[in-house]
Formats: C-alpha cells, structure tokens, sequence
C-alpha cells in the first residue's frame, strides 16, 4: 500500500486546473448548443472566447501562487512541472484563443454547428497542454492520440466540401501511420530498457527519468538507437518535417482556416516542445546518433519548403509548405541545443514571432475568405491594399516577419537561430538557411507585391482592374481591428525591444 499512498500524494489536481477548466467549459458549450435555439447560435464565440480569458487567469493564479519547485513530479511521474512546461502553456492558450477568434470570423459564412467547433478546439488545446508537460511515455501517448483524434474532426469540419473531407481522410491515414512509428520506437525502449541483464536496467521505463539512466548507460545498443530514431520520426509528423511533410499542403488547403492556424502553430509548437523535453531529458546521450539526423531533416526541410512554395498560387498551401521551411529553421535550434545552452530560448522566441505573424496572416485571410475558403489564391488579394488598406497593412506586417525583415520580430528570431548556429558551428545549415531566407522573399513579397504595389502592373492588369467589378470587402468592426492591430502591433514591438523577453527566456 505504501507505493500507492506516495503516488496518491503527488496527484496535485490544482496544478492543472487551466486544463480542467478548458474541459469544463467545453461542456458548458454543448449544453449551450443544445438548449439555446439557432438564432442564437453566435453567442457561441461569446461564451468560448470570454471562458477562455478566464482560463488565462486561472493560468496566471496556477503559475504565480501555486509554484512547485522546478522538477517536481506530478501524477506518479506522469507529468512535470518545469519552466519551459508553463511557457508552453501559456502559448497553447494564446494560439487557442486566436483559433477561436479566427472560427467566430469563418462560421459566420458557414452553415456549421457552432457549439461542438469550440468545444472540440478547447479539448484539443487541453490535450496539447497537458502533452508539454508530459514526463512519461503513456502521458505523451494519450495526450497527444487525444489531440490528434480532435484534430480528425476539425480538418474536415466542413462537410459540404470536397477538400475539407479529403484533408481529414489524408490526415487519418497519415497520423494513423505516424502514431504506429511512435508506438513501435516507445515499445523497443521500454522492452529493451526493462531487460535486466542490461546495466541501469528499470521496469518502469516509461519514465523519461528513468529511461534516461539507462539509455546513458547503453547509448550504443541497436534497439536503444533504433527506438529513439522512431521515436523521433513519430514526432516529426507532427512537427511537419521532411521526410513526413506530405500531408500538409493538401490537409492545409481543406482544413477551415481556423484549425489550419492551429496545426500550423498550436499543434507544431507541441511536437517541437516534445522534442525539446526528449532531447534535453532521455535522448541527451544520444547526440552523435540524433545530431546528424536532425541535421539533415533541417536542411532538406528548409530546402524543399523553400522552392516548393515559390511557384505556389494557392495561399493555405503556400503557408503550408514555408510551415514547413520554418520547421527547419526551428529544427537548426535543437540541432544546436545539444552544444549551446541558450539555444532552447531562441526557438521558443522564435515561436512567439512565428504565431503573431502566422496569426496576422491567417486572421486576413479569414476575413477575405468566402464560403469555399480553401480556393483562396494570390489574384485574390489584388488591389487589397488600394480598397482596404489596415487589411493590406495587417497582410504585409505579418508576411514580413515572417520572411525576416527588420525591424519585425521574424528577424530578430532568425537571427537568433542564425547565432546559435554559428555558435554550434554548424556552417553548412546556417548556409541552408539564408538560402532558404533569401528564397523566401521571393514567395512572400509575390504575395504582398499582388495587394500592395500596383506601380508594377502592366497596362493591361491595370485595363483588366478597371473593368472588374467592385469586390465585395468585409467590414471590421472594432474588436477586429484592436485584435489585427494587437498582433502586427506586438511583432514590431518585439523587434525593435526584446530586452525583457530574452532575458526571461534566455535565463532559463
């Protein structure tokens, strides 16, 4: 009984309260759904984005006066409390208030149940919140196969299009796939980290703690490096990377565009901190194996994203494929944690740029989306700038951080990686990835040279705009401009002053 009564003692539900609450008010919105009548049905977003603020500070109150030590199991193990698991947190629930932001904008144009979007999108944010602290194989596994299953809904929420239901079926069969890698590679080393005639042997080698000792101590064995590399490769579905990248242009193209906001930052920052917490946990010993592997993902990831994206005209699938040349650029970060110890800081820097401008770009293309919004092309965006100019500018602050152009905060996360890679002496991907930088000017400022520059039209795109017809462009209201303006506001902000932010992330 003993054993049980000092599991029984960690079980600290307080901890993850914002996590409960989330599940909690997802409920609270099915019964909405279910007893409020149709014309109501707006005060959906109402309900999800106001119960989500106050997720915040439930958030807040848990990190400021419930602060166990650093390190401190939870659960029997199964989770962790540690400063990168709150950071983490907290960005989940930004990107989730964002995504439901973007649905309040895309079910106006839908005929879609409302309730069952939000709740489904609050499950799945718990999910990937309770997956950045995970400590423990079966934690990450149900975590993350929970916020997976949510995500098969999502992608093809929209029933009554054809590209919607074939991006879910494809994100099914792929992540079907990708689950099985990770099941096999966490089967091999808990099977070979449990044999006892092996040194550092543990039966409960689920624990990262403890498989961590033991592959330490049998870094070199064929089954260790195996697991870890499938492992690994189970991961990188979710992370978007070369050679599991083949799913996202179609899923991001049907995907409605909240959820493709979503798999883009929310779901790709999860499996990025994952990566983070096996490389600087149980996997540190396996550098020599995990180092040139990554290395090569990161520069193929960089390089495919990059030229992939250049002859691109559909908008979601051109975001898909730079997604991907970004996770290569994040993927250098880690490559380079294994020698410089600030590296972590830079790629989680690197990820709030990444949402803010990700997040300015999605919330456009929300906004100039009809109701077949996966058909959005570059054609579309002509003369943006000339008939609705805070959306052009919204548009072009988001791409530009994006491609890294001072003073945005895009530059600023590029540079970092830039250094840590230099620091790592890691010269051929810092090569790679001003190739990928310089290549990625070329697709972005395509984008922005449609909405915005019309000295450079020929006379006749300028005849053929003369004789187009008024386009009929969405009206803001004010919570739509204090939000776009909040997130181009912020990425200029954090380029130009990021002296308290890094200070935070770069002491831990």
């Amino acid at each position: 009984m003993k054993p049980f009564l000092e599991i029984a003692q960690t079980n600290r539900w307080e901890f993850i309260l914002p996590e409960l609450t989330l599940a909690f008010l997802a409920v609270v919105l099915l019964i909405l759904g279910m007893m409020l009548p149709r014309r109501e049905s707006n005060l959906m977003a109402k309900v999800a984005l106001c119960g989500q603020v106050l997720v915040i500070g439930v958030f807040l109150w848990d990190c400021f006066y419930l602060v166990p030590s650093e390190g401190t199991p939870l659960f029997g193990g199964m989770l962790v409390h540690s400063f990168w698991g709150q950071f983490m947190r907290g960005f989940l629930l930004l990107s989730s208030i964002l995504v439901s932001y973007l649905g309040s904008i895309y079910l106006k144009k839908q005929i879609l149940p409302r309730a069952e979007f939000y709740a489904i999108s609050l499950l799945v944010t718990g999910a990937l919140m309770l997956l950045a602290q995970s400590n423990h194989f079966v934690m990450l596994f149900v975590a993350l196969e929970t916020a997976t299953i949510g995500f098969y809904v999502l992608i093809s929420y929209c029933r009554q299009s054809p590209f919607s239901l074939e991006a879910g079926f494809k994100y099914l069969i792929l992540s079907a796939l990708s689950s099985a890698i990770l099941l096999f590679g966490i089967v091999l080393l808990y099977g070979v980290a449990g044999n006892p005639q092996l040194f550092a042997s543990t039966m409960d080698a689920m624990n990262f703690v403890e498989l961590g000792n033991f592959i330490t101590a049998n870094s070199q064995h064929l089954l260790v490096q195996i697991g870890t590399v499938l492992v690994v490769a189970g991961l990188a579905f979710k992370m978007g990377v070369v050679p599991f990248q083949i799913w996202i242009p179609d899923v991001y193209q049907g995907a409605p565009t909240p959820i493709t906001s979503f798999l883009a930052v929310g779901s790709k920052a999860a499996g990025f901190f994952v990566l983070i917490h096996l490389i600087t946990g149980p996997f540190e010993s396996m550098a020599y194996l995990l180092v040139p592997l990554l290395s090569v993902t990161a520069g193929l990831s960089i390089l495919f994203g990059s030229l992939a994206a250049l002859s691109q005209q559909n908008v979601k699938r051109l975001m898909g494929l730079s997604g991907i040349a970004h996770a290569g650029y994040l993927l250098i970060g880690l490559v380079a944690a294994f020698e410089v110890e600030w590296a972590v800081g830079a790629v989680i820097f690197y990820f709030l740029t990444y949402l803010l401008g990700s997040f300015a770009v999605f919330s456009v293309m929300a906004h100039l989306s009809g109701v077949d919004d996966e058909n959005q092309t570059l054609e579309d965006y002509t003369d943006l700038g000339q008939e609705r100019p805070f959306l052009a500018t919204i548009l072009t602050g988001g791409l530009t951080s994006l491609a890294g152009i001072p003073p945005l905060g895009g530059f600023i996360a590029k540079l970092l990686i830039f250094i840590v890679a230099f620091r790592a002496e890691l010269y051929v991907l810092l090569g790679i990835a001003i190739i990928g930088v310089v290549i990625s000017i070329f697709y972005y400022f395509a984008w922005i040279r449609e909405a915005v520059f019309y000295i450079w039209r020929s006379p006749a795109e300028v005849e053929a705009r003369e004789k187009r017809q008024q386009r009929d462009w969405p009206e803001l209201s004010r919570v739509h401009y204090i939000t776009l303006g909040a997130l181009v506001t912020a990425t200029i902000l954090i380029g130009i002053y990021q002296g308290p932010l890094t200070k935070i992330l770069f002491a831990n």
